[in-house]
Order: C-alpha cells, then sequence, then structure tokens
C-alpha cells in the first residue's frame, strides 16, 4: 500500500504541474516561449506571442503561419501614431543574423483570425509558422489568462526548459 500511495503522489505531482511551452531549435533559429492570451467566448481573433533567436549566419524572414486553430494566421504589429495605438498586418519580419526578435503585447505578434473556438488558459494551440529559409516550424503555443503580459506567468517559480 505504501508503493501504490507513492506512485500516486508522484503522478499527482506531474499531473498539477503547469504546462509550459519548450523551445524549438530548427537551423540557427530558436524558437521559445510561444504563449496565447486565453480569449472570452465569441471573440473573433486571439493574439500569439513568441521570441525569436537567430544564431545563424544567414537572415531569415518569418512569412506567416497556419493552425487549425483558426481561419486564417497573420503577423501583425502594434504602434503609437499621433498618441493612438493602431494595430495593422505586416508582409513579415526580417531576423538578421545574432538579431533576436520579440513578438509581445503592443509591438509585433500574430493574430489567429476567425477563431474556431475560444482558447482556454492551460490549453495547448497548434500552429506552423512559415519561414522563408528554415520552411515551416511547428510551434506548440501554451494559453495563459486574458490579461497576461509575458508567457510562463502559469510557471512563476520554475525555470523555462531550453533546448529540443
Amino acid at each position: 500500500m505504501t508503493r501504490f500511495a507513492f506512485i500516486m503522489a508522484v503522478l499527482a505531482t506531474f499531473v498539477a504541474m503547469p504546462a509550459q511551452a519548450e523551445d524549438i531549435a530548427v537551423g540557427g533559429l530558436k524558437i521559445s516561449s510561444p504563449w496565447i492570451r486565453a480569449t472570452p467566448k465569441g471573440a473573433p481573433v486571439g493574439g500569439g506571442y513568441m521570441t525569436i533567436t537567430n544564431s545563424g549566419n544567414v537572415s531569415e524572414r518569418l512569412l506567416g503561419g497556419t493552425s487549425d486553430a483558426s481561419n486564417r494566421f497573420e503577423i501583425h504589429e502594434m504602434s503609437m501614431e499621433s498618441g493612438v495605438m493602431k494595430m495593422r498586418p505586416v508582409a513579415g519580419i526580417d531576423i538578421k543574423p545574432g538579431q533576436t526578435v520579440e513578438l509581445k503585447p503592443g509591438g509585433y505578434h500574430v493574430m489567429f483570425v476567425g477563431l474556431k473556438q475560444p482558447f482556454e488558459r492551460g490549453q495547448h494551440v497548434k500552429a506552423t509558422l512559415q519561414f522563408e529559409k528554415a520552411g515551416n516550424v511547428a510551434v506548440n503555443f501554451i494559453v495563459e489568462g486574458i490579461g497576461a503580459q509575458t508567457g510562463g506567468s502559469n510557471t512563476p517559480n520554475m525555470q523555462k526548459q531550453h533546448g529540443h
């Protein structure tokens, strides 16, 4: 009985641990901490964020992507113009050798347009990023709370996982 209780306690620890996004490495690119904000019921769009580092010696460009969670997947940029916050789609994001680009609230981000169902905290959303040279890269976004400002808020005391 003691062995059974021990095994159940270990399993409960792993089941109770919050989900965490894993870093993805493809060639000289590293995609870190992909996350999405939860959306209210009926919301037509959701925003996705991540950090992309190019440690290679050739420029790369994020062109867009796809996801079964939405009808369209677009890259957008938020900026201040004459004191007004504006959001617009962009054709891509250049990532030069040695550069890190952070897709975050208030800046560059990806948009899941035409959501098929709301994003719920703790859920995983699969997407495919399309790069000019690296091609298609599968990414697993973790859904954070509606007001989250950074990924990993589900895991404030845990170190992020690296490498893949």
